[in-house]
């Protein structure tokens, strides 16, 4: 795993607020927990009959997506216009653009449209950070996915879901299962679950879909899935990442179903109240049964609603921090 967070410091502004929402590798536990607070009070703007509140009128956000992911790009759009900002959305081509020049080039025109902030999704890991460090200062750059990196936006949504059905971290046990090695989810996830004092993240999954440097994560890891589920409170399924495989890492879909796919009978070994969570979209029959996906115990949908709102926390608090820098700045050339 490529120490790409060693540049995490470029999120925070001299008062240890968000400029950039980049990677979860970092942040402080009281960070992390005021944007929690802040989702959960924006989540009352989902129910009202008028769905917006004014932070960020007159402002520009663009979303830039390098890799196409309906679901992300749709509720980033959804969270900057409850919060009355303009949106302005670009699929960009992947077949031309790259860390070099090209992504260089694609910056430049973006800041021509006088944007204040950019949401970035892209292929390549660290692709967001180099955004980051490249674009002019008033921008607030958010990482909607890069690569195999971080997806910090889906780690905090899925750390809203497991707060709002559960109440904390301090005594829970986490699962998350499937492609490790090839999800971004996975590793916001257990920085975030580890940040926020989960004691017990497990990670169970073949051993050909398991990145080494787990350790650092400080988790548990199980090749077994009846072994990883007994007794856990929440069970995290991942999508099976088939377009990022390389090599025969399995044998079929149907043989990963019969060893690792979460059926009731295998989730019947978890706590009765254990949540189901799946950062979408499900393969069903692949990862999960449609019993399991569709049945009580499952929050999936909830995690969509969530992510609206972690969205909406995540854009306003980086708003505030780019805005507070500013003054920060204005004040010291005062001083001088």
């Amino acid at each position: 795993m490529t120490p790409i967070d060693a540049k995490r410091p470029l999120q925070l502004n001299e008062n240890g607020q968000l400029r950039h929402f980049l990677s979860l590798d970092g942040l402080p536990r009281e960070l992390l927990t005021e944007l929690l607070d802040t989702a959960d009070s924006f989540l009352e703007v989902g129910a009202r009959a008028v769905k917006k509140v004014p932070l960020l009128r007159g402002k520009t956000v663009c979303n830039v997506f390098f890799e196409n992911s309906t679901r992300t790009r749709t509720t980033f759009e959804l969270a900057a216009q409850r919060l009355s900002a303009d949106v302005i959305s670009l699929n960009v081509s992947t077949s031309s653009t790259s860390k070099g020049e090209t992504l260089f080039d694609t910056l430049r025109n973006l800041e021509a449209m006088a944007a204040d902030m950019f949401v970035v999704r892209h292929a390549d890991s660290g692709a967001a950070h180099f955004i980051a460090e490249h674009v002019c200062p008033q921008v607030a750059i958010i990482n909607a996915g890069d690569g195999r990196h971080a997806h910090p936006t889906q780690g905090m949504l899925d750390m809203l879901t497991i707060r709002r059905h559960k109440g904390s971290f301090e005594n829970l046990s986490v699962a998350i299962v499937g492609d490790i090695l090839h999800s971004r989810v996975a590793r916001s996830n257990m920085l975030a679950l580890r940040t926020l004092g989960c004691p017990d993240i497990r990670v169970i999954a073949p051993q050909t879909l398991l990145p080494v440097g787990l350790e650092q994560y400080g988790v548990r890891v199980f090749t077994s899935l009846s072994e990883g589920l007994r007794d856990v409170d929440v069970v995290i399924m991942l999508r099976l990442q088939k377009e990022r495989m390389q090599g025969g890492l399995l044998p079929s879909e149907g043989e990963f179903f019969r060893l690792y796919g979460l059926t009731e009978q295998r989730l019947a070994l978890a706590k009765p109240d254990a949540l189901v969570m799946h950062p979408g979209p499900i393969n069903r029959g692949v990862e999960i049964e449609s019993a399991v996906a569709d049945g009580p115990q499952s929050v999936i949908l909830n995690q969509v609603t969530y992510g609206i709102a972690v969205r909406m926390a995540v854009l306003s608090m980086c708003m505030s921090g780019q805005a507070a820098q500013r003054q920060l700045n204005q004040d010291a050339g005062e001083h001088n």
